[in-house]
């Protein structure tokens, strides 16, 4: 996905499968992390000057036990939040969603509903971020080059480090999703 910087110009280039550059899988692992990092670096920078405005999505999958999924990338913060990522030009955000469950645990997203549109700031980008709940029965996998960390967390026992913000927000969400009662 980091390829695509600017735009969605590469994403459709003969050497990238769903976002990723297949050469990508042959380097190890911490060379990837690598890649993340720089173009996570790479793309801040890109954004700081020309001030995008970024479509993307956030999704909160909950397990049969109304645990909510958590993610560490490689890159960025460290800090634990729900998955998610930017969308492709006209795709659905539930599609969008399903897909990068799917890419970033292994997850599939059952019963997906937009649960609002938050509008954000993120590296001097405009986000325009669609929260989408649903419910997974998959064990989540990090792939230990774009994903670090992933799993099913009680709302009472979050995982740290977290950002505040996130920290603030998530219960909100998870309550505005209508799929989880209190804990």
């Amino acid at each position: 996905m980091y390829l695509a910087l600017i735009g969605g110009a590469l994403r459709s280039h003969p050497y990238l499968v769903k976002g990723h550059l297949l050469l990508l899988n042959w380097i190890p692992a911490s060379l990837h992390r690598l890649f993340y990092r720089l173009a996570h670096w790479a793309r801040r920078q890109v954004w700081r000057v020309w001030h995008f405005t970024v479509e993307g999505v956030r999704v909160l999958a909950f397990d049969p036990q109304g645990r909510v999924l958590l993610i560490r990338h490689s890159y960025g913060s460290n800090a634990w939040m729900p998955p998610g990522g930017g969308m492709g030009a006209g795709e659905d955000p539930l599609v969008a969603a399903a897909r990068e469950l799917r890419e970033e645990t292994g997850c599939d997203l059952a019963d997906a509903r937009e649960v609002r549109v938050l509008s954000e700031e993120y590296h001097g980008a405009g986000n325009v971020v669609h929260l989408v709940a649903g419910r997974t029965g998959g064990q989540p996998v990090a792939d230990g080059r774009e994903i670090v960390a992933a799993g099913f967390f009680a709302l009472d026992s979050l995982p740290e480090p977290m950002s505040a913000a996130m920290a603030e927000a998530l219960p909100r969400w998870v309550a505005a999703s209508g799929l989880v009662s209190k804990q």
